[in-house]
């Protein structure tokens, strides 16, 4: 290579680097924000099973206090 192409190669190099970066940095805020909605989505799920578990306790508790029809 002359030296007079050798800056035009190292311009080229430096700005398919900056591009592979942020190609790379997408990524990054992807993996990020599927791993917050991965955890809402758990949290969400867990309030829904304490719900459930709080219902199925306040049914056992009424059946007891109240006496069947029999």
């Amino acid at each position: 290579m002359t030296p007079s192409t050798f800056p035009a190669f190292r311009h080229v190099r430096l700005l398919g680097l900056l591009l592979a970066a942020s190609t790379l940095g997408g990524c990054a805020v992807v993996t990020v924000a599927g791993a917050a909605v991965s955890v809402a989505a758990t949290g969400a799920a867990l309030a829904v099973d304490a719900a459930v578990g709080t219902v199925k306790l306040t049914g056992a508790a009424v059946g007891a206090v109240l006496p069947d029809g029999d």
